[in-house]
């Protein structure tokens, strides 16, 4: 159960299927004027989204991520239905049965299981099967390869067309003075300005950037990459890019964030990741998942 946000929902539905779950995702959407609201100040959850989302019969687990999923997911809590929130849920933790929640969210308690990353979906199974459906496609690219996941303008960091013509202009100078290959993929965040700078900046240097239509070369990506380069916004493309055999660079942006600070700074510290200085680069790495390990543990502590 999540907020219609690709991010969101790869968090949750990683954690399901680490767990060997079959998840029915159902997606909320706020009423008005509760969308005006801040969800966990909401006085009766069930009430302040739209219902479609609720019909039905009810589940025996819910698994949460989100704000908005969590004040839900704790009204719909009760004897014949646990409930397990992905992420810090911004009100009491005894509302949960379980909380799994990044170590830069600095919670803990006898309910909360702590990861060094995201939970994501980039399993090793789907790294290799997506590598195998895209190696044709992408095998004209020279080695080595660069992965290059762009996030957006959020509200702690910037990326509009100006900012992704700076980037643009590192990441093709790093293509000629390194000879490496690129392929390139928005997100749903990306501002359309800032990825037809990248396509008008970098296809003409032989760069693959996906235009939007058909497939998602996203996972294939990742598993052909002999390294990647992640704009620093967003803690689930770092998770997922450090879950892969591949070296990880954080690509600068303007703005700040505290919790993303904590998080790339002992992503850092423990040499999985690097700052991005416009030329390829290659150390020795382990893929870095904890959704496994998260999973299992949440099925040790509910008896499933």
């Amino acid at each position: 159960m999540t907020e219609p946000y690709a991010g969101l929902q790869a968090q949750a539905l990683g954690l399901a299927e680490a767990a060997g779950l079959a998840p029915l995702v159902r997606t909320l959407k706020p009423r008005w004027p509760w969308s005006l609201i801040s969800a966990p100040r909401w006085p009766w959850p069930l009430h302040a989204v739209e219902r479609e989302a609720l019909a039905g019969p009810k589940p025996e687990l819910v698994l949460s991520c989100g704000g908005m999923a969590g004040a839900v997911a704790a009204a719909l809590r009760g004897p014949e239905r646990r409930v397990v929130h992905v992420q810090h849920p911004r009100m009491a933790l005894d509302r949960f049965d379980l909380i799994v929640v990044n170590r830069h969210d600095q919670v803990t308690g006898p309910n909360v299981i702590v990861t060094r990353t995201a939970l994501h979906r980039a399993t090793p199974a789907r790294l290799a099967a997506a590598a195998e459906l895209w190696r044709p496609a992408l095998a004209h690219l020279p080695r080595p390869l660069v992965a290059v996941l762009i996030g957006g303008t959020n509200g702690r960091f910037r990326l509009d067309a100006a900012v992704a013509e700076t980037l643009a202009a590192t990441l093709g100078g790093m293509m000629e003075r390194d000879r490496a290959g690129l392929m390139l993929t928005p997100s749903r965040r990306t501002d359309p300005a800032a990825t037809a700078v990248f396509r008008d900046r970098l296809n003409p240097l032989g760069a693959f950037v996906w235009d939007g239509t058909g497939d998602n070369p996203y996972f294939g990506m990742l598993a052909l990459a002999d390294m990647i380069v992640v704009t620093i916004d967003s803690v689930s493309m770092v998770s997922e890019a450090a879950a892969t055999n591949a070296p990880v660079m954080l690509a600068p942006l303007p703005g700040r964030s505290r919790r993303i600070g904590v998080f790339t700074d002992q992503m850092i510290a423990e040499g999985r990741v690097r700052p991005f200085v416009g030329r390829y680069d290659h150390w020795p790495v382990a893929p870095l998942d904890d959704t496994a390990a998260a999973a299992q543990e949440m099925r040790h502590r509910l008896g499933f």
